[in-house]
């Protein structure tokens, strides 16, 4: 506040205690502060890098979800295609094999 360097006393060397180390770590710092130097334009840069890879992404997702929709309706069709048409999926029995009447009209039309 005076003028005087914090941790030390006018005309004498360092104090000692804990007033010494805080003086030698902030001596470290202020070397480390001075050597130091950043670019002054890697920040457009980092944007420009970040808004193209959040450009990829946006671009990239719809398009993996157009390809596995589309993957799973071609699979589903190809199973559908190869069927065997005489397989009835609801009904297993084929007409005329049942020996049971259908009850108050419950069951495959005659």
């Amino acid at each position: 506040m005076n003028g005087v360097t914090p941790g030390r006393t006018p005309g004498t060397g360092p104090v000692t205690g804990s007033g010494a180390a805080e003086e030698q770590l902030r001596d470290v710092f202020d070397a480390l502060v001075t050597s130091v130097h950043g670019t002054p334009d890697r920040y457009p840069a980092a944007l420009a890098d970040w808004r193209r890879r959040e450009r990829r992404r946006r671009i990239v997702l719809p398009i993996l979800a157009a390809v596995i929709f589309a993957l799973a309706n071609i699979l589903g069709l190809w199973a559908l295609s190869r069927a065997d048409v005489n397989t009835h999926i609801i009904f297993n029995d084929r007409p005329g094999n049942s020996t049971e009447a259908p009850t108050n009209g419950i069951g495959p039309p005659p």
